[in-house]
């Protein structure tokens, strides 16, 4: 059974990077864009990432053009800028996250915690909760904002 740890990444300056790097941590892993109704939660997630990462915690975001509004995706908002939005947690080159391009962690993710409507991520802002042992723990709609699911993380980080 795979873990996170498995997967590599391409950061946003195109270096790869082994995400057992975060092995024994527990990770929010999160699609993100920055012309979406739910960019609010940038700084909730940027909160939720400094209060806990001493403890073990990590937001880990993969902007998403895939699921940005058709107008956007071509204008100049298109594409994500970690220094306009002050977020500080890690933040990796733009994904596919649907689809046979998926990325493989994704792809991954996907089959792990299925959601609502199947294994397919419907829209930015879909977050999976990891434990430290390197499974998914819970899947999050969207909607779900990180007051919701700060109980669960904390849950994950009290386990061993």
């Amino acid at each position: 059974m795979a873990t996170i740890g498995d997967f590599t990444a391409e950061t946003a300056n195109g270096t790869t990077r082994s995400l057992s790097e975060y092995a024994g941590k527990v990770c929010l892993v999160v699609n993100m864009a920055n012309t979406n109704g739910h960019a609010e939660q940038y700084a909730a997630l940027e909160e939720l990432w400094r209060r806990h990462r001493d403890r073990g915690f990590v937001v880990l975001g993969f902007p998403c053009p895939q699921l940005a509004r058709s107008d956007s995706a071509q204008g100049e908002d298109a594409g994500f800028s970690v220094t306009e939005s002050d977020i500080t947690f890690p933040v990796f080159a733009e994904v596919s996250v649907n689809g046979p391009a998926a990325h493989p962690l994704w792809a991954w993710l996907r089959r792990s915690e299925p959601g609502r409507f199947g294994d397919r991520i419907t829209w930015n802002f879909t977050k999976f909760l990891v434990g430290r042992d390197g499974r998914v723990v819970a899947r999050y709609s969207p909607r779900i904002t990180t007051d919701v699911l700060a109980q669960d993380v904390v849950e994950a980080l009290m386990t061993r």
